[in-house]
C-alpha cells in the first residue's frame, strides 16, 4: 500500500511504516493543491495542519482507507463523512499530553509568580522585590473544562501542589477521584480562582469562552487556553482583564491562527491581539503546548503504529 506523508514529522513514522511494509511517500515539500492532486492515488494520508480534508476531497479518494493526524485534534477532517466512505481516521491525543499539562503549569507558575515581568525588569537593572511578590497556587481551586487526555493529565500534574480541582465534561461521568472533583459549571462558576479550557474545537466550543460565560464567575478568574483559539473571544478576555475579571491569562493559542499556525502576522492583526502583546498580565506561546521534542516522537511513532493495525485489517 502507499502512503502520502504530507506534513513533515519524525523520521520514526515512516521508518516504521516502512519496516512494516508500506511505501511511503514524503511529499511535504508539495503546496495543498499539489497534494490533493496527487492524493486520489493513495491508500493512506498522513497529515498535520496543512489542508482541510473535507467532503469534496474526500470523494476523489476512492482508494483511500486511513488518514492518520499527527496530533490531538480532528477539527481539519470531515470525520462523520470519512468514516461514512469507510475510511478510519486516527490521531494521538496521548502522544502529547504531558507536554501540554506540563506547559500549562508552566505558564501558570509564570503568570502568578510575575516572572516574565521580573526577568526582562533584572535583565534591565531594576530589582524590584515587593511589586513581583507572587501568588501561590497552593489553597486555591482551579476549574478544568474538559477531562480528555489533556484536562485530565494537567489535573494530575496540578495534583501534588495542595490546590482543590473541579473538572467539568459534558461527555464524562464517574471519573472523580479523591483528588478530582467532577463537577457541574455551577460548582466551578462558584468557586473557581483559575480556569483552564482543554477542549476539541467543535461548532458546540465556539468562542465557548466569551463575555457571558466569563460574568458568570463569582470571583476575579486566571484564564488558561492550550486548546484552540476559536475557543475563547479575544476580544471579550481583553474586556475582562480591562475590568478587573481576568485576572491575567495564559494563551498558547489565538483565534487569530490560520489552519496551518506558521503565517499569522502576514495580515494586520485586531486590537485585542495588540493589548494583549503590551499586557504584563498575559503569558503567549506559539502553539507549542504539545509540541515538544519528545512528543514529537511520541505521536510521529504513535500514529504510525495505529495505521499499521488498520491497515493490515484491509
Amino acid at each position: 500500500m502507499r502512503i502520502l506523508l504530507a506534513d513533515s514529522n519524525h523520521s520514526i513514522l515512516f521508518e516504521t511504516l516502512e519496516n512494516s511494509g508500506f511505501f511511503c511517500d514524503h511529499k511535504w515539500d508539495l503546496t495543498a493543491r499539489e497534494l490533493l492532486e496527487i492524493l486520489p492515488q493513495y491508500d493512506a494520508l498522513v497529515i498535520r495542519s496543512k489542508f482541510k480534508i473535507t467532503k469534496e476531497v474526500l470523494d476523489r479518494c476512492l482508494n483511500l482507507k486511513c488518514i492518520g493526524r499527527v496530533g490531538a485534534g480532528m477539527e481539519n477532517i470531515d470525520v462523520a463523512y470519512a468514516n461514512s466512505k469507510g475510511i478510519i481516521t486516527l490521531c494521538v491525543p496521548e502522544g502529547n499530553q504531558d507536554a501540554v499539562g506540563e506547559h500549562a503549569l508552566g505558564m501558570l507558575l509564570m503568570l502568578l509568580n510575575n516572572l516574565k515581568k521580573a526577568d526582562n525588569e533584572v535583565r534591565s537593572g531594576i530589582w524590584l522585590r515587593a511589586e513581583n511578590r507572587g501568588f501561590e497556587i497552593h489553597g486555591k481551586t482551579v476549574g478544568i473544562i474538559g477531562y480528555g487526555n489533556m484536562g485530565k493529565t494537567f489535573a494530575q500534574k496540578l495534583s501534588g501542589l495542595g490546590c482543590q480541582i473541579l473538572a467539568h465534561d459534558l461527555y464524562k461521568t464517574n471519573f472523580g477521584t479523591d483528588k478530582i472533583i467532577e463537577s457541574n459549571l455551577e460548582q466551578i462558576f462558584d468557586a473557581c480562582d483559575i480556569l483552564s479550557l482543554h477542549l476539541p474545537y467543535t461548532k458546540e466550543t465556539d468562542y465557548y469562552f466569551n463575555s457571558e460565560f466569563l460574568n458568570r464567575f463569582k470571583k476575579p478568574i486566571y484564564v488558561i487556553n492550550t486548546s484552540r483559539g476559536k475557543c475563547l473571544n479575544t476580544s471579550d478576555l481583553v474586556d475582562g482583564i480591562a475590568s478587573g475579571k481576568v485576572l491575567g491569562a495564559c494563551l498558547d493559542v489565538l483565534e487569530y491562527e490560520r489552519s496551518s499556525f506558521e503565517n499569522m502576522f502576514e495580515t494586520k492583526l485586531p486590537e485585542a491581539f495588540n493589548y494583549l502583546i503590551k499586557s504584563d498580565k498575559v503569558i503567549l506561546s506559539p502553539h507549542i503546548a504539545g509540541w515538544t521534542h519528545e512528543s514529537n516522537y511520541k505521536m510521529s511513532l504513535g500514529i504510525a503504529q495505529k495505521m499499521i493495525q488498520v491497515l493490515r485489517k484491509t
